[in-house]
């Protein structure tokens, strides 16, 4: 009976990668790779999208403004995670604004047609 639990974990791992077309490539999760071209207009939306999603989530932040993507980092598992370095500004109490830096991380699955804001923190 313990054998045939030991081939489960096997079994799984290569449905897995079948699912995600994976013949002989291994996808290794927690592999980060920078992003070379971060002013790529696909970036660049998923950052305003990001600062957008949450701004519907955190009703007190809905005043930030998108300014742009500075950098960042991919993941490849179960779809994109994008790690995005942003900025963006929110108006000032006494007038004027306040420049800020956030990081966002959003996982996008293209096959879905599904995106998902999974943290998104200011830089201190």
């Amino acid at each position: 009976m313990r054998t045939g639990s030991l081939l489960v974990v096997p079994v799984a791992i290569c449905a897995a990668a079948a699912h995600r077309g994976g013949g002989a490539t291994a996808i290794i999760a927690g592999t980060w790779d920078p992003i070379k071209d971060v002013n790529d207009p696909h970036v660049q939306e998923l950052g305003r999208w990001a600062v957008a999603e949450h701004g519907r989530q955190a009703p007190a932040d809905a005043a930030l403004t998108f300014v742009g993507a500075t950098s960042g980092a991919t993941q490849e598992f179960d779809g994109t995670n994008y790690r995005l370095v942003l900025d963006a500004w929110r108006p000032a109490a006494g007038g004027g604004r306040e420049d800020g830096a956030y990081t966002a991380q959003v996982l996008e699955q293209d096959w879905i047609n599904s995106r998902k804001l999974v943290s998104f923190i200011a830089d201190k």
